[in-house]
């Protein structure tokens, strides 16, 4: 993957403690109905590994502690990426169709190994860099790429 054809932008990604509370009370909502549902010991025991399902995700997703977890995205031309991990490992990642733009998030269905998703919500960057990567998943394109055809047309 080559990111060669035009500047590359470079967003470094931040913990956002109130994505982790909202992972973890959607966990735990899910866990308290399991618990209603099948009463006993094995409610109990599938609440509770529901429970530290949501407690992994918030740590690797919304946190950011995980060594696997992604902690900075730079953004090429069209639907080229490579993701910066925690480890310090750089990964290339092709973002496939099924985007989800809007002001409050940021989904990207990718195509990366160990990845098929990543979520970033305003509080993970600082206000121009979310907008740069709105306007980057939305057009594929970053700021100083070149918008004018190849050739121009006669008038």
């Amino acid at each position: 993957m080559r990111l060669s054809d035009g500047p590359a932008v470079k967003l470094a990604l931040h913990p956002a403690p109130g994505l982790a509370v909202c992972i973890v009370a959607a966990h735990a909502a899910a866990a308290a109905c399991l618990w209603l549902l099948l009463p006993g010991y094995l409610g109990g025991a599938l609440a509770a590994l529901v429970l530290a399902l949501g407690v992994v995700v918030a740590w690797d997703r919304a946190l950011l502690r995980a060594t696997a977890s992604v902690r900075g995205l730079v953004l090429g031309a069209g639907d080229a990426a490579f993701l910066l991990l925690r480890d310090g490992r750089r990964i290339a990642a092709t973002v496939r169709k099924g985007r989800l733009v809007s002001r409050l998030c940021v989904t990207l269905a990718v195509r990366a190994p160990g990845r098929r998703s990543l979520m970033v919500t305003p509080g993970m960057l600082d206000p121009e860099s979310f907008r740069i990567l709105r306007l980057w998943a939305l057009w594929g394109r970053v700021p100083g790429q070149a918008a004018v055809a190849s050739r121009q047309l006669p008038y």
